[in-house]
């Protein structure tokens, strides 16, 4: 049965979190994965000219785009977070977009040279719902990218996360976990071509990896 998401319920949720994620000291900052200076960079994105993240948080990653010349845009479902990356970003030129991203992708018809999601709206939307949209939004040829921890060994498909801990008000979404094999053909049934997907291990032994995929329109 698909996951029944409470957008209303999930705007609270990443509006909390965006009053302990976002801090006025950050400086803008690029990487996939979990884990400080380690992984690959901005190259997985080809030399885009303009580009889309969807589930864009602190807008950080955006941020050190438009510091290269590129035309950066972000969506995000939290008022809270969006006001904060607007006031703390604002003159980087970024464009921030406050918006659940299916609605966006549907209403929006700028094209881009590529999309990504670090940890973002590819981690916590139905792929079946979002993937034909971004298609849809990537110029011919363009690169759609994200990154989010590897899924729980046997822990497949929807699943649902409680946010804040696990006493007083229930606040959740959910998530979307695969194999890389498993992402691979996800992507190949929506008409992406030239998959690369794997799990980056992480810089120390045991500790938990990242899921990277890269793949063109």
């Amino acid at each position: 049965m698909p996951a029944r998401h409470d957008i209303a319920a999930e705007t609270e949720l990443w509006d909390t979190y965006a009053g302990s994620a976002f801090k006025e000291d950050m400086e803008p900052v690029f990487h996939w994965t979990q884990y400080a200076g380690h992984g690959p960079g901005p190259e997985l994105l080809g030399a885009p000219e303009n580009v889309l993240e969807i589930g864009c948080g602190t807008g950080r990653a955006l941020v050190y785009l438009a510091q290269r010349g590129v035309k950066a845009t972000g969506v995000d479902l939290s008022p809270v977070m969006v006001k904060k990356t607007t006031e703390r970003w604002g003159p980087s030129g970024v464009k921030f977009v406050c918006s659940e991203v299916l609605d966006h992708l549907r209403e929006n018809t700028e094209t881009y040279d590529a999309i990504y999601s670090i940890f973002g709206a590819v981690w916590f939307t139905d792929p079946a719902k979002l993937l034909p949209l971004i298609a849809a939004r990537l110029k011919p040829g363009g690169v759609l990218a994200f990154s989010h921890p590897s899924a729980i060994p046997g822990a497949y498909g929807p699943q649902g996360m409680y946010k804040g801990g696990f006493a007083g008000k229930a606040m959740f979404t959910y998530r979307y976990s695969y194999t890389p094999k498993r992402w691979t053909s996800i992507l190949e049934r929506y008409g992406f071509r030239d998959v690369e997907a794997c799990v980056l291990d992480a810089p120390e032994p045991g500790h938990i990896g990242t899921l990277l995929v890269r793949a063109h329109g």
